[in-house]
């Protein structure tokens, strides 16, 4: 399990990284994907994870590819 909680901690890493080379605020990304600022933070703190149907989105808004995002290497 610690595998896991450890590739998620590096996801929300990842998504938070993203958001700020955009110079997007939590706020500014969360109107973006339809969500509230404060699901954005919960993921960009760990605290929850994402559903597909977000990580599709950020994935456009980000302009990167869901494996990019995740940060999965061959």
């Amino acid at each position: 399990m610690q595998v896991f909680n450890d590739y998620n901690h590096k996801i929300s890493k990842r998504i938070r990284e993203y958001r700020k080379k955009r110079h997007l605020s939590q706020e500014q990304l969360a109107e973006l994907i339809d969500c509230s600022r404060e699901h954005i933070a919960r993921v960009e703190n760990g605290k929850i994870n994402l559903g597909l149907d977000n990580f599709i989105r950020l994935a456009t808004v980000f302009e990167v590819s869901l494996d990019e995002l995740a940060g999965y290497k061959r």
